[in-house]
């Protein structure tokens, strides 16, 4: 059983939050290695830690369940 400071957790694995990132909003050193791309996707804890960026959504989506994360859009 989870308590209020505990990460949520679906079926034992931690839930990760996916959601578009424009690349124009993003430090010079990542926009420059999105050459011709304009979002990312973000794979993030519910503390708001970004854990990850990714090329697309479907890609983000696998990439948390090969790391054993239950994975969640967020809009």
């Amino acid at each position: 059983m989870t308590n209020e400071h505990d990460a949520a957790t679906v079926s034992g694995r931690p839930i990760v939050y996916i959601r578009p990132v424009a690349v124009a909003d993003l430090p010079d050193e990542i926009r420059a290695q999105a050459r011709g791309i304009e979002t990312l996707y973000a794979i993030g804890s519910e503390t708001g830690e970004q854990l990850a960026l990714v090329r697309d959504r479907k890609m983000a989506f696998a990439m948390a369940r090969q790391n054993d994360m239950t994975p969640v859009s967020v809009h």
